[in-house]
C-alpha cells in the first residue's frame, strides 16, 4: 500500500488498505425476504473468498425514468427491513439518501450512506450525510471530471468525517450510454479510497423509453478490468431473477452467477496485490 494514500473505515473494514470491500445486494428493497435471501448469499460467499461485505439496498429510488417507475417501501419501512438484515446476518449495510433530512434517521441504521451520482455536488447532503459521523460514499457525478471529486471529499472531510469513499460508475457519452475511463480509479485514489460500480457503469439510463436499459454481461468485464486498475472494492448489484427486478432489470447480475464472478475478480485483486 502506499503510505501517502487516504483510507477509509466502515465498522471494523478499513477500506484502502489492500483488502478488497464488495458493496453489494439488489438495486431495491423490494421485499424483506429479497434482501435476506440475497444478503445470507453474499455473507457466505464473501467469507469463503475473504472479502469485506457490506449489504446494499435503497428505500426509495429517487431518480427514475418514469412518473411510473417503482420507487421501492419507502423510509420507514424500508430501513425497518435493513435493520433486521443488520441485525440477523451481522453485516453492515448502506443505503442512499436523497435529501439532508434523511441523513439522521439512516444513519441509525446504516453504517454508510451513500450518495447518489446526480447529487453529488449537492453540498447540504454532503455535509449532513458527514456530520451523522457514519462513512460516506459518494457516486461521482456522470457529468464529473475524476479530479473534481477532491472537493467532494474535501467537502465531508471539512465536517471532522475523514470516513470518504469515491466511487466510479461511468461518465455520459452521448445519449442513453454511460463510457468508463479507468484512469479515473488512481487519479480518484489521491483523494479517497475508490470503489467501481460495474452495474451502473453498463446502465442505458432512459435507454428503453421509460426504463433504464443495460448490458448487464459487461459488467463482470468492466469490473474484472477496474480491479487490474487498482480499485478498492466494487460495487455490484444482483437479484435472484433479474429480469423481473423492480429496478434496474437490465443491469443486475443474476445471484446464482455471483460465486463465479467474484472468484474471477478476487483472484485479479490477489495478483495486483501480490506484486
Amino acid at each position: 500500500m502506499n503510505p501517502t494514500r487516504q483510507t477509509a473505515k466502515i465498522q471494523n473494514y478499513e477500506i484502502g488498505t489492500g483488502r478488497l470491500l464488495l458493496l453489494a445486494g439488489p438495486c431495491m428493497a423490494e421485499s424483506l425476504e429479497l434482501c435476506l435471501t440475497v444478503g445470507r448469499s453474499l455473507k457466505t460467499l464473501c467469507a469463503e473468498l475473504d472479502i469485506d461485505f457490506v449489504f446494499k439496498a435503497s428505500f426509495d429510488k429517487a431518480n427514475r425514468t418514469s412518473i411510473d417507475s417503482e420507487r421501492g417501501p419507502g423510509q420507514e419501512k424500508g430501513l425497518a427491513w435493513l435493520a433486521q438484515v443488520r441485525d440477523e446476518l451481522g453485516v453492515p449495510i448502506l443505503t442512499d439518501i436523497h435529501t439532508p433530512q434523511q441523513a439522521e434517521p439512516v444513519a441509525a441504521v446504516c453504517d454508510c450512506l451513500q450518495i447518489p451520482a446526480f447529487l453529488s455536488r449537492q453540498t447540504d447532503l454532503l455535509v449532513a450525510a458527514a456530520r451523522t459521523g457514519k462513512a460516506v460514499n459518494v457516486k461521482k457525478g456522470q457529468f464529473m471530471a475524476p479530479w473534481e471529486m477532491d472537493n467532494v471529499a474535501q467537502k465531508i472531510r471539512a465536517c471532522d468525517n475523514p470516513n470518504v469513499l469515491l466511487t466510479e460508475r461511468g461518465s455520459f457519452f452521448g445519449y442513453n450510454r454511460l463510457v468508463n475511463d479507468m484512469r479515473s480509479i488512481p487519479q480518484m485514489q489521491r483523494y479517497a479510497p475508490t470503489i467501481f460500480d460495474a452495474t451502473h457503469s453498463v446502465q442505458q439510463p432512459g435507454g428503453l423509453g421509460t426504463v433504464t436499459g443495460g448490458e448487464r454481461e459487461f459488467a463482470p468485464l468492466l469490473a474484472g478490468a477496474a480491479l487490474a486498475m487498482g480499485a478498492d472494492g466494487l460495487f455490484l448489484e444482483t437479484h435472484p431473477d433479474p429480469d423481473n427486478a423492480l429496478s434496474d432489470a437490465a443491469c443486475q447480475i443474476a445471484l446464482d452467477d455471483m460465486p463465479d464472478v467474484l472468484k474471477r475478480c478476487k483472484g485479479i485483486h490477489n495478483v495486483v496485490h501480490t506484486q
